[in-house]
């Protein structure tokens, strides 16, 4: 019984620190494996909106999609072998946030095989098609539980508000892989891939290009506000957190508008919402604890994105939107982000409330 007692690790100092390296190096492997996956499935897009995809499976687009797959599956499931091979509980063989990323590239292999099959089937999809077939929708889960690992460890760990940018970095990719792999699928809901806005009033039902236009800015304010303030939830971030966020997103985004020339000023446009963005975090310091500033910091963020691409459009193509309409759009964008904040908080007063006040951060476990 001594001798058993003797055996067991304790966890001492070297041994914390030991562990603290080896999550860092999983993590920024995991983030760069998740840039040519992410990567790849972006230039597949690219290739599909730009006319570049012949009636084959067999591609250079898939080919750097597929392969970046096959590099994150086999660090993974190398780690796993590697861990359970010394002894580690095959529970346990990642470390804790990567089990569902582990299982993101199972469903990927289902899924990757299954989407040979459809298109020997059913032919290569196209247009809106292609975003929306269910072997593509399933590899699109795959990917974002994959990419997500870096977030979902960052969770689990006890949150440092002095950490450093080196510790803080892959959690914040993880979230723009997260953020992206959505918007790559509703790609024909996002403002950076459409332009519903700009140049001359179209002849053929204008009215449909003012409704898909509401509606994309509408989806792009719940869906970017959500991210941000989930990241808001997770404690202090550092500087320039949201400008990388948009900014990746971004990049991403605007390869994949149909048939024309990277959108630089698009770009520019969410780079710039991004540093204000950065800024009012700083001013406002909004958290669970500061609810008026949350509340308004989700109210403004929305608006000046708005606000920013519709500028953008004006000084170059000009806007063909009368101002009441791209004017209260950009209300309502702020309404859809202050919405958003009471799902994260809900009213004081309220059960749910005043457990989202008194939890710590870093105490989310699923």
């Amino acid at each position: 019984m001594r001798h058993a007692k003797a055996s067991t690790p304790e966890i001492t100092a070297p041994n914390t620190a030991a562990l603290a390296r080896y999550h860092a190096a999983f993590d920024w492997t995991m983030v760069f494996l998740s840039v040519w996956l992410l990567g790849g499935a972006y230039v597949d897009g690219w290739a599909h909106n730009h006319g570049k995809v012949d009636d084959t499976f067999f591609t250079p687009w898939h080919a750097l999609f597929y392969s970046g797959y096959l590099a994150v599956a086999c660090y993974l499931v190398g780690q796993s072998i590697r861990r359970i091979i010394r002894g580690a509980p095959w529970r346990q063989a990642l470390p804790p946030g990567y089990g569902w990323s582990l299982a993101g590239a199972v469903i990927f292999w289902f899924g990757g095989v299954g989407d040979l099959i459809w298109h020997t089937l059913f032919g290569i999809e196209e247009d809106v098609d292609a975003l929306f077939s269910p072997t593509h929708l399933t590899l699109a889960v795959a990917v974002w539980l994959i990419v997500g690992g870096p977030f979902r460890a960052a969770w689990h760990r006890a949150h440092d508000a002095t950490a450093s940018a080196v510790t803080q970095l892959p959690m914040l990719l993880s979230a723009a892989f997260m953020l992206s792999t959505i918007t790559f699928i509703i790609q024909i809901a996002h403002p950076l891939s459409n332009h519903w806005i700009g140049g001359d009033m179209p002849s053929f039902h204008p009215w449909l290009y003012q409704e898909m236009g509401v509606m994309t800015f509408l989806w792009d304010a719940a869906l970017l506000t959500s991210f941000i303030l989930f990241l808001i939830r997770r404690g202090h971030l550092l500087p320039g957190a949201f400008t990388m966020l948009l900014t990746i997103n971004a990049i991403g985004m605007g390869f994949l508008l149909t048939g024309q020339p990277f959108p630089v000023e698009h770009l520019y446009a969410r780079i710039a919402a991004g540093i204000i963005a950065d800024l009012l975090y700083v001013w406002l310091r909004p958290s669970t604890q500061r609810l008026r500033a949350l509340r308004g910091f989700a109210f403004a963020v929305p608006v000046l994105t708005t606000a920013t691409y519709v500028l953008a459009v004006d000084l170059t193509e000009g806007l063909w939107w009368s101002i009441h309409l791209w004017a209260g759009v950009m209300v309502l964008t702020g309404v859809v982000g202050l919405l958003c904040s009471y799902l994260l908080v809900p009213p004081l007063g309220s059960l749910d409330a005043n457990q989202f006040s008194t939890d710590k951060p870093g105490t989310l476990r699923k």
